[in-house]
């Protein structure tokens, strides 16, 4: 049991250090999250490797857990512009690839908690695309972080108004109403489909 622990402990501290190393000079980012079953002609794949190629074109780094879908096409995009990094952080899962070919920087954790930290800890913004447990998780890590100043400043973005509201309207009449959140929680989140919008607004962050 002891060379177990030994084991994971050595796991863990390599997931931290490797990737604070990977990421240590990399500045202006932001992180997109979104299903990897997401096949690369679905609208949201699309929309991703769009907003991921404007940002990287004006330098912004991308930061994607690095499998398929909605990763792959954000990486695809700032992939395309050589003009900032296409950053993959992965995990070994026995139903996706490691890592998606767009990456001009990429690391495998050990740990979905090492990772999900990694993930957001060099960024000043994520932009949700939808997805199922995976983004959520991810998504919920970020909320929490932000709404008790570890992630200062954070903004999060969801795309796909009709997939995410019944989300945003259970977060606003349960949550909310029921006082397990703030009012000033709520402007964490911004739901929106206007991929402008969304670029000026992280373009603002980043300055």
């Amino acid at each position: 049991m002891k060379e177990v622990d030994n084991i994971c402990k050595k796991r863990i501290a390599n997931d931290f250090n490797e990737g604070s190393k990977l990421l240590k000079n990399v500045g202006n980012s932001v992180t997109i999250f979104g299903s990897a079953r997401t096949k690369q002609t679905n609208k949201y794949s699309i929309l991703a490797q769009k907003i991921s190629y404007s940002l990287a074109k004006n330098g912004i780094n991308v930061i994607t857990g690095g499998g398929d879908g909605i990763m792959q096409a954000a990486n695809r995009g700032a992939y395309k512009t050589n003009n900032a990094d296409s950053i993959g952080l992965s995990i070994d899962l026995p139903f996706e690839q490691s890592t998606n070919p767009y990456t001009t920087k990429n690391f495998t954790f050990n740990y979905f908690f090492s990772r999900k930290y990694m993930l957001v800890k060099y960024s000043k913004a994520c932009i949700v695309f939808p997805g199922g447990f995976g983004t959520l998780d991810e998504m919920f890590e970020v909320l929490t972080l932000t709404q008790t100043g570890k992630l200062n400043g954070f903004k999060v973005f969801l795309v796909g108004v009709d997939y995410w509201k019944y989300l945003l309207k259970f977060i606003k009449k349960s949550l909310y109403k029921e006082g397990m959140i703030d009012k000033e929680d709520l402007n964490i989140i911004t739901l929106t489909d206007d991929m402008k919008y969304i670029e000026k607004e992280i373009k603002k962050l980043l300055k």
